[in-house]
Formats: structure tokens, sequence, C-alpha cells
């Protein structure tokens, strides 16, 4: 049984001399109480040394994530032969590492708690069964190869990559608000020689460039904007300039002009950068929260709260009205309904729900979004797997809100429950009355007689509507006579506590 080692210096190979006592794990400790006990117990197979500190930390770096570095998959290859990787098992400390060394050469590999007292004793003994080592060499070594960690660990901290995204989502709100007031001016200042370019024009990077191409309106016709500009548009502003109500305005106006669009697409261009910049540093640092509600939300939420960490401790209800403090208070103050999102109401999912499903999808989201934080800031993955997952699953709720609501527009109202059926008493009709219209005088009494029986059938039902009326008259009188009984009682008891209160 082959034992692998790591240390400080390199990586150590010993062969277990009776791999029998690995079984005896409680005893194993007795064959390295000395130096002499140790040698017989295991044997130095292969050591492969560190050629200097870069390549020590990029070994420890790996080691520490469970993966194999080139380091060692060479001294492996080189020290193991094929035969060997049949027979033999390699005992190694780390779970990880053996699962990865075992995937990597296909070995048998012994990583459980047996082997933990094992390597105890080979680190006691370790200057005894390597010779060339001495104990400060290996002090030196264990104490600059720990610096060396230490600052590459500091150095890709999420700590301090927070910072980063802080900085960069308040520089971007700080060039919006910049970028509008300058295309403003522009918009303004050379409206006064063009003023129907604005309304054709939106965009303000593409109306800085086209007065830095054209500058005044005279040069229109000659000037090629098909590079800023589509042709239907480029045609419009052409023919518009022809006609233009614009005053005229000298060649030092047109200067200013110019440098103040140099401004508009300089700053833009560097605005595209920054954004570009915090998708990126968004996408290290918090892929699921990125997947969930996009780089600007999440940035600013980060911003919002001070530090990734500081986000993932809030709760999902926190994080639902994080930046609407303001109205939550004054809502709790005036006893009025509290706000149903803050910052997360601009993620792209609550802008596709319905207006009715906005405060839903916000609690939803708003789960998520805990969730995903709190595997971004303590997990070990760097993909964005529970974000896309914690997505899909709110985009098929708010499919199902949205069916639901369809359909309940377009129900089936069959299986309601019926009211129960009344029979109208109709008027029957009389045969009497289909006599001829030139009829004796004396077979006339049967038009009164058809009316009397339509008469008589009527009544019932004016009596039974009369007897409604009264009853609710009745009701109406017992509640006005209760009302002003409990108004009396209340107006008593009240001078009797008023009389006492004077007694008093």
């Amino acid at each position: 049984m082959l034992v692998l080692y790591e240390t400080a210096a390199g990586y150590a190979l010993f062969k277990l001399v009776n791999d029998a006592k690995l079984e005896k794990a409680d005893d194993i400790w007795k064959d390295f109480e000395t130096a002499d006990k140790a040698n017989q117990a295991v044997k130095l197979k292969a050591f492969s040394k560190f050629e200097n500190t870069t390549d020590a930390l990029s070994a420890v770096t790996g080691l520490v994530e469970g993966k194999v570095p080139k380091n060692l998959k060479k001294f492996l290859e080189a020290e193991i032969s094929d035969a060997e990787k049949k027979k033999e098992k390699l005992v190694v400390c780390d779970p990880k590492l053996g699962s990865a060394v075992n995937k990597k050469f296909g070995i048998n590999v012994v990583s459980d708690s047996t082997v933990m007292d094992l390597y105890r004793g080979i680190r006691e003994q370790f200057e005894s069964l390597v010779s060339g080592l001495s104990h400060d060499d290996l002090s030196a070594m264990s104490l600059g190869l720990s610096h060396s960690l230490s600052r590459y660990k500091l150095k890709f901290s999420p700590d301090k990559v927070d910072t980063m995204i802080v900085q960069a989502i308040g520089l971007l709100d700080d060039l919006d608000k910049e970028l509008n007031t300058y295309s403003m001016r522009v918009k303004e200042w050379y409206g006064w020689h063009f003023p129907e370019m604005g309304k054709l024009l939106v965009d303000n990077l593409a109306y800085a460039k086209v007065i830095k191409a054209m500058g005044f309106r005279t040069n229109a016709q000659q000037t090629d904007l098909s590079s800023i500009l589509p042709e239907e548009l480029e045609q419009e502003i052409k023919e518009a300039a022809e006609i233009s109500m614009g005053t005229e305005i000298s060649d030092e106006d047109i200067l200013n002009i110019h440098a103040l669009c140099d401004q508009v697409i300089h700053i833009t261009e560097y605005r595209t950068q920054l954004y570009e910049y915090l998708k990126n540093r968004m996408n290290a640092i918090a892929p699921n929260l990125t997947a969930l509600v996009g780089e600007l939300v999440g940035a600013r939420l980060i911003a919002h709260t001070g530090s990734l960490m500081n986000l993932a401790k809030q709760p999902a209800s926190t994080i639902q009205i994080l930046g609407a403090e303001k109205a939550l208070f004054r809502a709790l103050k005036t006893k009025h309904n509290t706000p149903k999102y803050g910052l997360i109401y601009h993620a792209s999912l609550i802008g596709q729900a319905a207006p009715k499903f906005k405060a839903k999808v916000a609690r939803m989201l708003s789960t998520k979004s805990a969730m995903a934080l709190r595997v971004d800031a303590l997990g070990e993955t760097e993909t964005a797997d529970i974000g896309i997952q914690g997505r899909e699953q709110v985009e098929t709720r708010m499919k199902m809100l949205e069916n639901r609501a369809w359909g309940m527009g377009n129900k089936d109202k069959s299986n309601q429950k019926q009211q129960k059926f009344k029979l109208n008493k109709t008027a029957q009709y009389n045969t009497q009355a289909d006599a001829p219209a030139a009829m004796d005088v004396d077979e006339s009494p049967a038009a009164p007689v058809a009316a009397e029986t339509k008469n008589d059938k009527k009544r019932p039902a004016e009596e039974e509507a009369s007897d409604d009326a009264t009853e609710t008259k009745k009701a109406k009188k017992e509640k006005k006579e209760k009302k002003d009984k409990k108004e009396k009682k209340d107006k008593k008891e009240k001078k009797e506590k008023k009389e006492k209160k004077k007694k008093d």
C-alpha cells in the first residue's frame, strides 16, 4: 500500500510495509513512537521537491480546491507504474483529492477516517523518514508558503471585490446624471440653429455624432451620415435641414457645441466600458444573483447594504423592500399599507409581470434571491445553477398566475349551485274570449267573465308585494327603535360617570 504525503517542501510517496496495520488504526500510533519504529513501518519510495515558492503556491491552491496539480500528476505518473496501479492502493488524506486522483489514474484510493492516525505518525517522524530536511528548513518553508497563500486569498477575496462593485455602480449612476445634463444642454444649444433635429433624433449619442459630422445645417446635403443613422432617418434630417426655421450661428458657437459633443461621446463610451467591467465583476462574485435579477439591480442591492456578506445575511422580506425604507417607516407611522417592493422592482422578471401580480412576483423573486445570495457568499461553487433554476421556477409561477386569471374570466358556470325553482302562476287561456266580432248581444257576457278571472289572479300577486313592503317597514322601525334605545342608554351612562367624578 502506497501513502501520498504533501508538505511545504514537496510531495513524498511512502510504502507501507504491513498493510494489515491499517486495519488496526487504534494501535498504529505505537509504530511511530520512535524514529526506528517509523522507518520499519513505512519506507520512502520517492520525494519531489518544489522548485520555488510560486510552484509550491500553485500546488497548494490546487490541493485546497480538491484538484490534481500538474506537478503532482507528473510525480505520480513517474513513480507509480501501470502494474502497481492495478495491484496497489493509494492512501490520500483529503477525500476530494482522493476522488480526483482516482478519476485521473484509475488507482484504488483510501481516504477515510482510519488513515488520520497514520498521517499523524508520518508528520511527527517526517524529518527522520526523509533525509536532507532539517526542522528549521521545514518551518521556514511552511511559514513562507502560508504567507504566500494568505496574500493570494486576500487578493481574490470576495470582500475586496465587493468594494469594486459598490464604487462601479456609484460611478455608473453619476455618469448617467452627467450624460443627461450634457445631452440636454447640447440639444438646447444646437436647437436654436436646427430645432427640427431634436424631434427626429431621440438618441443622445447619435445626436452628438451628427452635430460633429454635419456642423452647420447647410452642410446636411453634402454630409454622409450613413455610418451614424439608418437611410430613412438620414433622408428625413436632410429634408428638414432645407426648410429649418432655426437661427444662424457663428463659427465660434459651433466650435463650443462641438467641444460639448466630444464630452458626450467620450462619457458615453466610458459608460459602456464601465458597464462591461461591472457585468464581468458581478458574474464573477455573484453569478446566481445576477442570473435572477440582473447585473445593475444586483449591484445596487450590494451597494445599498455595503457588501455581499451583509446582503446575504438579510432575510427575503428585507431584500424585497430594500431601497424603500422611507416609504416603509412613513406607512408604519401613518398606519397605511407598507410598500411591496424596493430596488428589486427594476428586475426584468417583475417588469414582465402583470400589474396585479407584481407584488407576488416580487415576493417570490426576493425569496429566490436570498437563497442565491447565500450560495454566492458562502458556497464554493462558481456556477449560476441555483440562479438559473430559481429564475425558471419564478417564470413558471408567473405563467400559472396568468393562466389562472385568464381561466377565471372564462370559467364554466354550469357547475355552480342552482337557485331553487319557483313556479310563477300565469293567467289561463280563456276559450270563451274567442267569439267572433259579429256576436249577438246575448252572448256578450263572456268578455266580462274573462276580465274577472284575470283580475282575480292579479290580486294575490299584489297582496304578496304589499305584505313584503310592510315587513320591510316593520324591520326598519325595529332597527330605529333599538338604535334610539342604545343612544339613550349611552347618554345616561355618560351622565352618571360625570356625576360620580364631580362627587369624587
